[in-house]
């Protein structure tokens, strides 16, 4: 990616995506946000494609909220239209970017086996295929010469200002922390930080492509994030949320806090990746 200026990003106004762009334009690139008017549009994608270092895909609709059959529609077609509508400017561009990274996540994988990247052991929930469908629209860039592509799987993103992370740690501030079910479902999470920094280097590293699993290399329990996050802000831990109770205010969503993918970044490792904060602990020191 040497002397590569520009960088079109859809989902650019998300959690992920608003860091994301600031992080870049302080390296020095030029980045070009693909509001909804551009991918609306298959020419004005087509022509902001066209051109591009690399387009980096985070849109999708949120699953933070109670499902129902219109949720689960647009959580689907937010992810697959976009994606599908992106991998169709790249082919149409003349100037084709070097690089596609596009964003998946881990719940693509079943809650028993323990998962590095060339796990096909998937989950037959909704997540499960939703990601699935997602990550097949992507893919079709493999079909497109010289346009390398790295796929995404992010655990939850945990920062200050955006995603889970404030959500979670509110009740606990108040006294009222609480496991989540059982908590013995395991909770793979990464830091915001790392999540840049790691686009970063994909974008950066031309031997890189194919799926990443985006988590910290430390597999806790939501018991155990529970039981640090109290002692951290010195606060009681003795709720739990039953499941009964997530299921009547999320519904079929309440299975994205109650059901957990044992997940190993078995490639960023593999590959020397530094992550700036790879447990619990160092993730908390930052961030309460």
């Amino acid at each position: 990616m040497e002397g590569k200026e520009k960088i079109a990003i859809s989902g650019a106004t998300g959690f992920i995506g608003k860091k994301l762009v600031d992080f870049l334009e302080q390296n020095g690139y030029q980045v070009l946000k693909l509001n909804r008017a551009i991918l609306h549009n298959p020419a004005e994608l087509t022509k902001a494609i066209n051109g591009s270092d690399a387009v980096i895909n985070l849109a999708g609709h949120s699953i933070a909220k109670k499902w129902n059959e219109k949720t689960k529609r647009k959580i689907l077609y937010s992810r697959l239209n976009v994606t599908r509508r992106i991998v169709d400017a790249v082919e149409a561009a003349v100037d084709k970017p070097d690089v596609v990274i596009s964003a998946s996540a881990v719940g693509i994988y079943d809650a028993f086996e323990v998962h590095d990247e060339f796990s096909t052991s998937y989950a037959d929930d909704f997540l499960g295929e939703v990601c699935q469908k997602w990550e097949a629209e992507a893919l079709r860039i493999s079909n497109v010469k010289n346009v390398r592509l790295c796929l995404i799987r992010l655990g939850a993103v945990l920062g200050k200002e955006g995603g889970a992370f404030p959500k979670l740690i509110k009740p606990f501030k108040f006294g009222f922390g609480s496991t989540l079910g059982d908590g013995h479902q395991v909770f793979p999470f990464i830091h915001i930080k790392d999540v840049l920094s790691g686009i970063w280097y994909l974008l950066k590293r031309e031997a890189s492509g194919g799926i990443y699993n985006f988590v910290a290399p430390e597999m806790i329990s939501n018991l155990e994030f529970s039981i640090a996050l109290a002692e951290k802000l010195n606060r009681p831990l003795w709720l739990k949320v039953p499941e009964f109770a997530l299921r009547m205010i999320l519904g079929e969503g309440a299975n994205f806090l109650l059901v957990g993918q044992k997940v190993v970044p078995k490639r960023m490792l593999k590959d020397d990746f530094h992550f700036s904060y790879p447990t619990l602990e160092s993730i908390l020191n930052d961030l309460c």
